[in-house]
């Protein structure tokens, strides 16, 4: 059982300026959400962080307003908070893989994301993940996210562009453009 294993957690990061973070969580499960958001919560609050939060319908929203506030908010990070529990049709497999994906895909773009989206197989699988005094896996969302932040301060925030950029002078003939 997993529970059994140890395993080794990075130190946690110390900022020169206090993270500002975004807590998104599905409350499909409100119990289980609560825990998960109590761990990220004391996560963040114990780096001297300030933290905002919102629910959102399903855990295949979570990445949708992570995305948003990405492009349109100031918040250095964010935190996917929910739980999606195995069923009786291939719905979950959907949900944990789509959801997963959009999270993957935003943090490629440049977002400091810690994903907490439980994927289990049942109820009690659940219940010992998002205990904040035992697995603490929105904790560990939460600190994920803060060493991601730290990263990208620490190489200085520079964005690039991702895909095909021409040379400067392809793109003044491209575009009737003088040469400089």
């Amino acid at each position: 059982m997993a529970a059994n294993e140890s395993h080794y957690s990075l130190p946690r990061p110390s900022f020169d300026r206090a993270p500002k973070l975004l807590i998104v969580v599905a409350p499909y499960y409100k119990d289980i959400a609560d825990q998960l958001v109590a761990g990220a919560r004391a996560e963040i609050e114990a780096v001297g962080g300030s933290h905002d939060l919102i629910e959102v319908p399903g855990a295949l929203e979570v990445p949708t307003a992570i995305g948003q506030a990405f492009r349109m908010s100031d918040f250095d990070g964010f935190v996917a908070l929910g739980c999606v529990i195995r069923g009786e049709t291939t719905h979950y497999d959907t949900v944990c893989n789509d959801s997963s994906r959009a999270i993957t895909l935003l943090g490629l773009q440049g977002a400091c994301i810690g994903n907490g989206i439980l994927t289990v197989e049942n109820r009690a699988q659940a219940d010992v993940r998002a205990e904040a005094a035992g697995q603490n896996k929105g904790g560990g969302a939460a600190a994920a996210a803060l060493h991601l932040i730290a990263l990208s301060r620490r190489w200085g925030g520079v964005k690039r562009s991702v895909g095909f950029m021409p040379k400067a002078d392809e793109f003044q003939i491209a575009t009737g453009g003088t040469k400089a």
